[in-house]
């Protein structure tokens, strides 16, 4: 474990990168200063009639843009510390990928699998309450999102519950995303973060220089790919890797790892899991089960995604990480330490703050959806596959030819929801590595966090800068 606490890693980060820049350092504290924290306790009426006391939190860390962003997560690991630290990742995160947000981050410490339903229910709407009253929940104030131990469930009561606070707001259903698709969602949403997992990694994948650093071959397909985690981003940046020609030789969870080097097939690994013993890997057909957790990131592998929680890879173990690649799927899997001694050793880190942001491109995507009342593609699907249909129709007119009504089907389906959402957070992701990768090569030996740490800061400024608070 880290000496030194998740706030100060990503503190000591943001320092690092700061000195490369040339904003006054009054503005450098504004930036990196969290704005606000709410901690608040409210009392719970368990199923045995007894009151349990619940310890609840909700940080604010900048408002140069608003509003603010980020996730709710339940777990007992919550504390001020934590939602600070993962606060200032979203700002710098929503900076990096252009996403008009400040950072947030909320939770509460609680084991969610330890509560009913009824009972997660009755403290999401309270929670919401509680965040309401103090003006911190509102679609144009702090829009929360799900996180760990949270999903689209919470998040639709979290919704209801404002709307039921705050009825003259036509746009009250942004004040959350991540929500059912019934309950004003967006379609692509619970795929995102591993989506722009998978996009950053192949982009990256791509580019020859920067695979001639870590001795690869330019590509995804093919390489070798071990995912720590297999919750909703793990799950999906596996899955979408492996559509893209990766092979999946290792899986890592909570109750253990397997490694299967011809490649794991993470559907069926998914389907073993819920009719095996305490939903475990071990046992899958073909695979080998390790003694631990921890040495399923220790496989041999071109590729590493941490996707599960923060301070995974620590001084401790780093020394031991075979990964060419570590692409941050998770907020904070490696100390900052340990990221730099990776780095000592020939290993690229792709930063969360850049890596894992497809899940608030596409939060933006549905606020967006939320305040327009209109579902992304609705307006035009229809004009885009006549358009389509006239110029085939030209094409055969011209050149006496014909097509099939599979070929014209195929090749004039007009962009629906998910394909414009899966489109913008493609864009954003490839957009968004190449000025990352132009920034380190402007300054000689720093690496990718560095960079988007700089990019970050720079994008802030100039916020700061626009609103006359610094000549």
């Amino acid at each position: 474990m880290s000496a030194i606490s998740f706030s100060q890693q990503v503190d000591r980060n943001f320092e690092k990168a700061a000195v490369l820049t040339q904003h006054d350092p009054a503005m450098l504290g504004l930036i990196k200063n969290c704005n606000s924290v709410y901690h608040f306790t409210f009392p719970v009426r368990r199923s045995n009639g007894s009151i349990e006391m619940l310890h609840a939190w909700r940080a604010e860390h900048s408002h140069h843009k608003l509003p603010t962003k980020g996730g709710i997560r339940y777990s007992l690991d919550v504390n001020e510390d934590e939602v600070v630290a993962l606060a200032a990742l979203m700002t710098y995160k929503c900076a990096v990928v252009d996403v008009p947000f400040g950072g947030a981050k909320g939770g509460i410490k609680i084991d969610a699998k330890a509560y009913s339903r009824d009972a997660l229910e009755r403290i999401t709407r309270r929670y919401t309450f509680e965040l309401y009253k103090k003006g911190f929940i509102g679609p144009g104030i702090d829009v929360p999102a799900p996180d760990f131990g949270t999903g689209p469930r919470e998040m639709a009561w979290i919704a209801d519950t404002y709307q039921s606070l705050a009825p003259e707001k036509l746009e009250a259903l942004g004040c959350v995303t991540g929500k059912p698709i019934a309950q004003g969602g967006i379609r692509g949403r619970k795929e995102a973060t591993g989506r722009g997992v998978m996009f950053a990694t192949r982009e990256l994948c791509n580019q020859p220089e920067e695979m001639r650093r870590v001795g690869l071959s330019v590509g995804l397909a093919g390489k070798r790919v071990v995912v720590q985690g297999l919750g909703n981003v793990g799950y999906h940046a596996a899955l979408f890797l492996a559509q893209e020609g990766a092979t999946i030789v290792g899986i890592t969870e909570f109750n253990g790892a397997i490694e299967k080097q011809d490649g794991i097939d993470v559907e069926a690994l998914v389907a073993y899991r819920k009719t095996s013993p305490n939903q475990a890997s071990h046992g899958f057909p073909g695979s080998t089960s390790l003694p631990s957790r921890e040495a399923g990131l220790e496989i041999e592998c071109d590729i590493l995604v941490p996707a599960a929680l923060e301070n995974q890879i620590t001084d401790e173990n780093a020394p031991r990480i075979r990964a060419k690649i570590v692409v941050e799927g998770a907020n904070g899997p490696i100390t900052a330490t340990a990221s730099e001694s990776l780095e000592k050793r020939g290993i690229m880190v792709v930063p969360d703050h850049y890596a894992n942001a497809g899940g608030v491109v596409v939060s933006y995507f549905e606020w967006l959806k939320n305040l327009s009342h209109v579902r992304m593609g609705r307006l035009e699907k229809r004009a885009e596959e006549k358009a389509y249909r006239r110029l085939l129709g030209a094409i055969e007119q011209k050149t006496g030819s014909s097509f099939s009504d599979q070929e014209v089907r195929a090749a004039t389906q007009g962009a629906d929801e998910e394909d414009l959402v899966n489109s913008g957070l493609e864009e954003t992701m490839v957009t968004a590595l190449h000025r990352l990768l132009e920034i380190r090569n402007r300054h000689p030996g720093i690496d990718l966090r560095t960079a988007a740490y700089i990019d970050a800061i720079d994008k802030i400024a100039l916020c700061y800068e626009d609103l006359g608070i610094f000549p």
